[in-house]
């Protein structure tokens, strides 16, 4: 076997799981399944789950899809001659455009976000997420911007941020939860982009531009 073949076979098996997973917890609630019988449902061993996941969490919100290192990730890639808030602002803008995945625009995601909502354990992990991304990012711009230690201006960016982008998901979960479409809800989400754009001074609009 090809190792380019063997990877695949291994994401489809990690998406097969992963698909088994939340359709039992949308059913059922997510603190009312085992992974064992998320084994079974998938046809697959227990093991092999915590192969591919190793927590249960982790079937709902995987590492790759939600990193601390999401916002970070964001700026650190940004062109020559942008600044960070305009280049998370403009990612934001495209997942939004694509309906991307990990934006929540996708069919069935109401009942996805209603489960997530009623277990403690992925609300908080959702919580702590939001808090990690801030701080991933508070550290980005502090180095790229050489600031001095304490100086508080990276964090006060990074929070702006963070606190934004946590406001367009919540916007998101709320209006799905209401039973909005997925083009309705990425129309009001990108009208909430630009409102926010227009709401910050040049000062954070033109911080931490890329310079190579």
């Amino acid at each position: 076997m090809t190792e380019g073949l063997r990877e695949r076979k291994k994401q489809q098996t990690r998406r097969r799981i992963r698909d088994v997973a939340t359709a039992l917890f949308v059913e059922r609630g997510f603190e009312h399944v085992t992974i064992a019988e998320v084994a079974a449902a998938a046809e697959v061993s227990v093991n092999t789950i915590y192969n591919y996941f190793q927590t249960k969490e982790d079937l709902v919100l995987p590492p790759e899809e939600a990193s601390p290192q999401r916002l970070a990730d964001i700026v650190r890639r940004r062109r020559a001659g942008q600044a960070a808030v305009p280049a998370v602002l403009d990612h934001l803008r495209a997942e939004v455009r694509r309906r991307d995945r990990k934006m929540g625009l996708t069919e069935g995601f109401g009942r996805v976000f209603e489960m997530m909502r009623a277990a403690p354990t992925l609300t908080a992990r959702l919580g702590d997420l939001g808090r990690q991304m801030t701080d991933e990012l508070a550290a980005v711009l502090a180095e790229e911007t050489g600031a001095a230690p304490g100086d508080p201006l990276p964090r006060m960016v990074a929070w702006h941020l963070g606190g934004f982008h946590s406001l367009v998901y919540a916007e998101i979960g709320k209006r799905t939860a209401a039973g909005q479409s997925a083009d309705d809800i990425a129309s009001a989400v990108l009208e909430l982009l630009d409102v926010f754009e227009d709401l910050l001074g040049e000062r954070l609009l033109t911080y931490a531009v890329r310079k190579d």
